[in-house]
């Protein structure tokens, strides 16, 4: 009772108490680790680093990865009598990298976000900044955890694409808000609109309005969808049943939502078949499939079944990760990943900069790439 009592009173003291106890710890042990600050302050970890960057600011401390050292005291001068005469004052030093230094969380390097990767470090390259990865993972997330460590390695700002859903749960945006750094969401928005918050999208429901439409346009009056559980299908499937009202199309068209079928499994394999079923049962002729992947192996399913594509079922693909290198390429509809990497950090470094401009919210459109998968005349 008595130490719960003890943090409450210590959570609700005034910034510069905290922060002169911060400092007589520093002194006395001679360093302090952020997360052990915070459970001793009863605050969060984002306010024991502001704390650390106010007192470093006014150089009372140094700060390092995790905590704070004291500042290394400079030896005394010389008396007038036996100093040699004052050389010029060297110049101040440059500012070191981290001051530079951009913060990439991405839940994969190897899918979707590669592109987004090349267009942040193409900035960072030509700006003289630094950038440090921090993955997550869709079956394990690890976001809270990297948001701390990448604001431990010195970033000075970050860009987020993060798990979970496209909108960014609270506890998410919380952590970067508490971070005290600048940061650019990356393919995900708060939920409130009103969120003061600087991201770059893609407006997937445009894309999918785009795939359903060029399909209208070779003659189907039935459009389908298939996708799997990530955090672009729900706009997906927007933009799908947008596309399917305004252009007066048969809303009976076969919708799945398959959720996560790990590739090649059994259950994946009678999911694709029973949509196969399902498109030919209703006269279905052509198909929005998300993700690559997914369409990919429905390819091989019709393939197995002794049917074709465009011929029996015209497919679009969703997200141009490897849609060109099925065995009959898929028309894709082709989000702008490296532009939204080029967007998104130059954004951050512009507020890193003395004069920073106003917040900004960029949505970029996709492109329809067509092949030979849709049955109409191929880009490429």
């Amino acid at each position: 009772m008595q130490h719960r009592e003890r943090t409450r009173d210590m959570a609700d003291m005034l910034v510069e108490q905290r922060q002169e106890l911060l400092l007589r710890e520093l002194h006395a042990t001679g360093a302090v680790r952020v997360a052990e600050l915070a459970e001793r302050f009863g605050v969060s970890t984002g306010t024991i680093r502001r704390d650390l960057q106010e007192l470093a600011d006014l150089g009372r401390l140094t700060k390092v990865r995790g905590g704070a050292i004291p500042v290394e005291r400079a030896a005394p001068p010389a008396s007038p009598s036996d100093a040699e005469p004052a050389a010029p004052a060297a110049p101040e030093p440059a500012p070191p990298a981290a001051d530079r230094t951009l913060g990439l969380l991405v839940p994969s390097a190897t899918y979707y976000y590669p592109g987004a990767i090349a267009g942040v470090r193409e900035v960072a390259a030509r700006r003289g900044a630094r950038v440090v990865i921090g993955l997550t993972d869709t079956e394990r997330p690890r976001d809270l955890s990297q948001i701390e460590e990448l604001c431990d390695s010195g970033v000075a700002g970050l860009l987020a694409a993060t798990t979970g859903p496209h909108h960014v749960p609270e506890a998410t945006l919380a952590a970067l808000r508490d971070c005290g750094r600048p940061f650019v969401l990356m393919e995900r928005q708060p939920l409130d609109e009103y969120e003061p918050c600087q991201y770059v999208i893609t407006d997937h429901r445009q894309g999918a309005f785009l795939a359903v439409k060029h399909l209208r346009s070779l003659g189907h009056e039935r459009v389908a969808l298939y996708m799997t559980q990530t955090p672009t299908a729900p706009l997906v499937h927007e933009g799908w049943a947008d596309a399917v009202r305004a252009l007066g199309l048969d809303q009976a068209a076969p919708a799945v939502d398959a959720g996560y079928n790990p590739l090649g499994s059994a259950r994946a394999t009678r999911q694709y078949d029973a949509f196969i079923d399902a498109c030919l049962d209703g006269k279905v002729r052509a198909a929005l499939v998300h993700s690559d992947h997914d369409a990919v192996e429905m390819l091989q399913r019709l393939r197995a079944r002794g049917l074709r594509s465009p011929e029996d079922l015209a497919l679009i693909a969703y997200d141009d990760e490897i849609a060109a290198l099925a065995e009959v390429p898929l028309t894709a509809v082709s989000p702008l990943k490296r532009q939204l990497g080029v967007l998104a950090a130059e954004m951050l470094l512009d507020q890193l900069d003395a004069d920073p401009p106003a917040p900004r919210r960029v949505t970029i459109q996709p492109r329809l790439i067509v092949r030979r998968s849709c049955g109409g005349v191929a880009e490429e």
